[in-house]
């Protein structure tokens, strides 16, 4: 009894050997230290003394552009990658970000959500699906679970303000609202656009955003981060609503090939208000 009693600690001591030997194993050729120890480069000092001329705008940016894709993949987590959603999920999760409600009409980050009230965002239950009853054979209502990933996000809203700095003499933005939106269908299935889920405040996400790998095409080695992209403005997105009397969106008034030109007129607009500043 005593010979098997040893032999069982032996092989329990060693499957542990194991588990934890197979636990520390490597994925590469080097352990990266980089981009997790990475920090945010913090703005500069703004006085509004020293803002001489700022505009509020609302963008949208696409994830089906190509030049957006490393905001959507990959779809299914990595060791080293995750999609810009799951970044923002896993952070709410661990409790690091502060998501806010009623994304709909209100990005002002007033009404903060609870952890449960999250989940409920990226959880849902269908109740439209029908299964047959293997006894009776009738037709009953099965609820199937529903979870938002990464290929349900489609688009993000961008709320940033351009303002004019004299101290420094250039034209800089900073954004202060990042918000995931899904497509929107009826119970008929017909879409009818896109549901914003939820408001992120930017500058508490950067720490955040700084630590997320993003693929790089040229070498794995210069990956950037999340933080990067966004700091860089190295994403494709079009303006759908400026600061103005009405507060209105450009898609209340302007539709299809039309909004896209008031968009880039906003664009030109801005940039032409920089340009005239200076005398060649």
């Amino acid at each position: 009894m005593k010979n098997v009693a040893k032999f069982l600690v032996i092989l329990c001591l060693a499957m542990g050997s194991v588990e934890a030997l197979a636990q520390n194993v490597l994925d590469g050729a080097y352990i990266k230290e980089n981009t997790p120890k990475r920090r945010v480069i913090p703005y500069t000092p703004l006085r509004e003394a020293d803002v001489i001329w700022s505009k509020r705008i609302w963008r949208v940016l696409d994830l089906r552009e190509k030049i957006n894709q490393p905001f959507y993949y990959p779809t299914q987590k990595t060791n080293e990658r995750k999609a810009l959603i799951d970044v923002i999920h896993d952070a709410l999760s661990a409790g690091q970000l502060t998501a806010y409600g009623n994304p709909t009409f209100d990005d002002e980050f007033k009404v903060p959500l609870t952890k449960s009230e999250i989940e409920g965002i990226f959880v849902k239950w269908d109740s439209t699906t029908t299964q047959e009853d293997p006894e009776t054979g009738e037709m009953k209502i099965a609820p199937t679970k529903v979870e938002i990933g990464p290929d349900k996000v489609k688009q993000y809203t961008l709320k940033e303000d351009w303002f004019f700095d004299k101290q420094r003499s250039v034209l800089d933005v900073r954004i202060i609202g990042i918000c995931p939106m899904i497509e929107d269908f009826t119970e008929s299935g017909e879409f009818r656009g896109y549901k914003r889920l939820f408001w992120i405040y930017f500058p508490e996400a950067r720490p955040i955003f700084a630590n997320a790998e993003v693929y790089n095409r040229k070498s794995d080695e210069e990956r950037r981060t999340y933080e990067d992209i966004f700091w860089k403005r190295q994403f494709a997105s079009y303006i759908m609503k400026e600061s103005n009397v009405y507060d209105r969106s450009l898609a209340e008034y302007k539709k299809g090939l039309d909004l896209l030109l008031e968009s880039e007129k906003i664009k030109a607009e801005i940039f032409n208000w920089e340009h005239d500043l200076w005398h060649f």
